[in-house]
């Protein structure tokens, strides 16, 4: 008898259906085949049936057994086929009803003894099963959570083969995922840094809170013990809180990492911060079988490298593209694709190789040649994409002594929240969400400069040489500015302010 039952697959972030057809011959030696390019973690999935339907208290069938994935020509690989293999087998044997095997999708990993392990990229797959028009979904309590974010779509979280067999024949039903409370998930977290924690750099501080609230790129650069390191952990905590469809489409890239562990979806901006000596497969993504890097995990969120001079020249210069696009194709032989990459970047690093080039009271021990090719390590066009260049002077004695808390982060980010609203409105009948992501065609529609801001700036383009890029970037950071004093044109201070960042990068 044959029996189709339905699954998931993904390929890059997206699920794609996967018909699993099982056919149990009447004649034939009893031999089992799996067909339709599966990879050796399916190829196993016969030994890990056959012992879990056994240990269900059912019996696999004494004859010719084929199980067909299609379509054939998509590569199929993981564990998750090993539950609508055994319900097809036993569908196909009898001993399950047919009844809701057409608008369901089956999903899972099976242990031994029959019970369900969760597996990477449900998230993708129940999207998938929406828009397909299933009604159903069952997949491993581990992934009923991350499933559940899904709307119109009834979730059932399977604990083994057995209950799974009961529900689908009638005898007990399986009670499905409780929806999503969105209202629960997006809150604002605790965070470990904290502004008032960091004494003195009320200019830093300032330029930090304009790419909170625009969502640009920083430069943090500065001698050792400045707190570089400790303004950009303390940066998340200005950051206005995820809505639903950034939740969505960043747990959607941690399901397919196998990155949501226990916290079944990603409800804080990401903050990833790899280590200098990270490769360019595991910043941009890659590999054989492609999966997302870092500046994919950073998606939504803030990619820090800090020590950004020891980077490989090689690994930074990959960066280039994604800071522009905001997403990042990678192209195989077996075809290409595509993960989004919308990251703040944050970078930090020495002014040369000893790190006190420029310091008030200690000598640089660096060569002249030296320092030259420390600053070659990060090309211009790299530089050029950072809107935001910050010096962080060594702390003051008095500040660094002063008993008085500086502002704290909840204040700062009450003002960035305010600003990103007023974004949001103009730029609602766009795709873009903040200042950042506009391109010249939106900067010229949506941004307006007072005539003395304007004659600034052509003054600045002259006078600093800069090109094209770093033109469209002050205004954009001028315009965040005057999102955050209130104001409907860029003024003349907002534009000079916007200035000093850019004057940094030399």
């Amino acid at each position: 008898m044959l029996i189709k039952v339905f699954s998931g697959a993904t390929i890059g972030l997206d699920g794609v259906l996967i018909e699993v057809e099982v056919d149990v011959a009447k004649r034939g030696f009893p031999t089992f085949t799996i067909v339709g390019l599966p990879n050796k973690a399916i190829d196993e999935a016969k030994d890990r049936v056959r012992t879990a339907i056994n240990n269900t208290s059912f019996e696999m069938p004494d004859s010719r057994l084929t199980v067909n994935l299609a379509p054939a020509d998509i590569p199929k690989e993981g564990s998750r086929f090993d539950l609508p293999i055994a319900i097809g087998i036993l569908a196909a044997s009898g001993f399950i009803k047919k009844d809701q095997l057409e608008e369901s999708i089956f999903v899972g990993e099976l242990s031994l003894e029959g019970r369900l392990r969760p597996v990477p990229g449900v998230i993708s797959v129940a999207l998938m099963a929406k828009e397909k028009g299933m009604k159903n979904i069952f997949v491993p309590e581990g992934n009923a959570n991350e499933a559940g974010l899904i709307d119109e779509l009834k979730v059932y979280p399977v604990r083994n083969l057995a209950d799974l067999i009961l529900h689908l024949n009638g005898e007990k039903r399986l009670v499905s995922q409780p929806k999503t409370n969105w209202e629960n998930i997006i809150k604002n977290g605790s965070y470990e840094f904290d502004f008032a924690d960091i004494r003195g750099q009320e200019q830093a501080k300032r330029a930090l809170e304009i790419a909170a609230a625009g969502y640009h790129n920083v430069h943090l650069k500065g001698v050792p013990g400045a707190g570089k390191t400790m303004l950009s952990r303390a940066f998340p905590a200005i950051l206005p809180p995820m809505d639903k469809e950034e939740i969505l489409e960043t747990s959607k890239i941690y399901s397919i990492a196998a990155l949501l562990n226990d916290s079944f979806f990603i409800t804080k901006r990401p903050f990833r911060s790899p280590h200098h000596t990270t490769s360019r497969i595991g910043l941009i993504g890659g590999g054989t079988n492609p999966t997302p890097g870092e500046i994919s995990l950073a998606h939504r969120g803030v990619l820090f490298l800090d020590e950004f001079s020891e980077f490989p020249r090689g690994v930074l210069e990959a960066l280039r593209q994604p800071l522009e696009d905001g997403f990042i194709s990678i192209s195989r032989a077996a075809g290409s694709l595509t993960f989004p990459s919308r990251f703040l970047l944050l970078a930090a690093s020495n002014p040369c190789p000893c790190g006190y080039l420029g310091h008030p009271k200690k000598r640089c021990s660096c060569l002249p040649g030296a320092i030259a090719k420390y600053k070659k390590k990060i090309s211009g066009p790299l530089l050029d994409r950072i809107d935001i260049h910050i010096d962080i002077p060594p702390v003051e004695e008095e500040k660094l002594a002063a008993i008085n808390q500086a502002e704290t982060s909840d204040r700062i980010k009450e003002r960035v929240i305010v600003a990103r609203l007023r974004q949001k409105k103009r730029l609602s009948g766009e795709k873009i969400k903040t200042n950042g992501e506009m391109g010249p065609a939106e900067i010229r529609k949506y941004t307006r400069l007072k005539d003395d801001a304007a004659t600034l700036l052509k003054e600045a383009i002259t006078k600093l040489s800069l090109s094209a890029r770093s033109y469209f970037k002050i205004i954009k950071v001028a315009q965040t500015i005057a999102d955050l004093e209130g104001k409907k044109e860029i003024e003349l201070p907002f534009i000079a302010e916007a200035l000093q960042y850019r004057a940094q990068e030399e």
